[in-house]
């Protein structure tokens, strides 16, 4: 169940909210969680009812883990423990994310012809299994209280942060739902909720997927580019991936507020970053936040010199990109990452002394051109749009790209007036500087949630968005970190 769908704004969302604050009525008997945990597990399995039989499976073997590291805490026992665990989850995500692209691999080096499994990736298996891991070395690290099953399923499973994150930890969770604060309807929060899942379903909806078409013809046969319009695809990928993927979890924060829960932020102006160091803080932070915590610090983190330092952050980085997805064009785009970590942290003390102003455009072009690879399906369409974005082979933009931006609500209005006839970019031009001004003039929806107010002219903004956003949901729109 998408998002951006109806039934599951007009059925679903309705449905559980009514339900979980009724029986909250209940509160001993757990009721409310119980029916909340049912409702995720529906949410889940509407995609495919074979997802569900996935999740609950692996819900059941690390809560299995969970509970003997527990009973033998402090003993020898627990380490073989959580190394089971963490080899069960990672295996389980490697078995269906990875096996065709090792049997490619295999096929590709050694000019055999094994058959692939064409094995179905099931939505969000890469985020679930990172929280599973964390909780089960937490709890061989102690940092755990006892949780009873329903707790332990409810922070696997919640809806909102489910399928594409944010990747939260068992003490953002759990606790809140232990909260008898949290246990009853608050309007404020249903009011911030809503604002905060209108923003998100915008930028998907009014922005990502208007960009998507464009995105997609140009990756499909670069060889009808030139120089202009390899850079609008560009430009637009770098553009649609924010939006659509912050457009997210943006809507998985208001949903939980809705409940009364609050989940991390996972995004906070990106593309304002002036270093690649700054950037990962900005970008997919609970990732970047997992990493640190679960691979860098284990691997040694800097505390074993400068080389090893070095190492540890590229492997950070090439670990990253081999999460995002089963082929090589992830692990150059992990590669390039890392490098360049590797080399502003090198550089750090001369870099620092750059100003920001000069050090942005470097950084934002790295971003650009690095995120050509994480979208082209193969390598060599990727070294074919860079190529031809440095080509300097400049004519008209080709009509394909400038439709697809006509929406069709400002495109009738600029046709009365007779202004599009004059300027067939207009609209293509004016969205673009859209939106550059609301992601670098615009404060971020975090920001704005921090200073929200139930007041007239809020109401106004957020009812006009969500309806211009509901009327033009067409179709089939999946979030693009549903593939990762």
């Amino acid at each position: 169940m998408l998002f951006n769908s109806y039934i599951f704004i007009l059925a679903f969302i309705p449905l559980c909210l009514l339900g979980y604050f009724l029986f909250n009525k209940f509160e001993k008997y757990n009721i409310a969680q119980g029916f909340l945990l049912g409702m995720s597990l529906w949410f889940y399995g509407y995609f495919n009812i074979f997802y569900l039989f996935i999740i609950i499976a692996s819900i059941l073997i690390n809560f299995g883990l969970y509970k003997l590291i527990d009973k033998f805490q402090g003993t020898s026992k627990t380490k073989p423990l959580m190394i089971l665990g963490v080899l069960v989850n990672l295996g389980l995500l490697g078995y269906f994310k990875y096996t065709d692209f090792f049997i490619s691999t295999v096929n590709g080096l050694f000019k055999t012809d094994i058959p692939l499994l064409h094995i179905l990736l099931p939505l969000g298996i890469s985020f679930f299994t990172f929280q599973q891991v964390s909780f089960i070395v937490d709890a061989y690290r102690g940092d755990i209280p006892k949780y009873g099953f329903l707790q332990y399923a409810s922070f696997v499973a919640f809806f909102p942060q489910l399928i594409a994150g944010p990747i939260v930890t068992h003490d953002e969770l759990v606790p809140q739902f232990l909260d008898k604060s949290k246990k009853s309807f608050n309007p404020d929060n249903l009011a911030s909720g809503l604002f905060m899942f209108t923003i998100g379903l915008s930028k998907k909806v009014l922005i990502a997927d208007t960009f998507s078409d464009v995105v997609s013809y140009g990756y499909v046969a670069p060889e009808r580019l030139n120089t202009l319009s390899a850079w609008i695809i560009i430009i637009s990928y770098t553009l649609q991936i924010y939006f659509d993927f912050s457009g997210y979890c943006d809507m998985a924060i208001g949903l939980a507020r809705m409940f009364n829960i609050d989940i991390p932020i996972n995004f906070d102006s990106p593309y304002k970053a002036t270093t690649i160091a700054e950037f990962w803080d900005r970008w997919h932070m609970t990732l970047t936040r997992f990493f640190t915590k679960y691979l860098y610090i284990p691997l040694g983190g800097s505390r074993k010199g400068v080389v090893r330092t070095y190492v540890n952050v590229f492997l950070v980085f090439l670990a990253s990109g081999f999460w995002h997805g089963a082929g090589f064009t992830f692990i150059i785009w992990g590669v390039l990452h890392g490098l360049f970590m590797v080399f502003t942290r090198a550089n750090k003390k001369w870099i620092d002394k750059i100003p920001g102003f000069l050090k942005w455009p470097v950084t934002f072009l790295f971003v650009n051109l690095t995120w050509v690879f994480f979208r082209a399906p193969s390598i060599p369409v990727a070294l074919r749009v860079l190529k031809t974005a440095f080509s300097f082979n400049f004519a008209a933009i080709d009509p394909i790209i400038t439709n697809a931006f006509r929406i069709k609500e400002i495109s009738k209005i600029l046709s009365f007036i007779h202004l599009e006839d004059r300027f067939p970019n207009i609209i293509m031009i004016g969205f673009f500087i859209l939106c550059f001004v609301i992601t670098f003039a615009f404060k971020n929806s975090h920001a704005m949630l921090k200073k929200f107010k139930p007041n007239v002219l809020t109401l106004i903004i957020t009812v006009f968005l969500f309806l211009w956003s509901f009327f033009s949901i067409s179709g089939v729109s999946t979030f693009l970190y549903f593939n990762f």
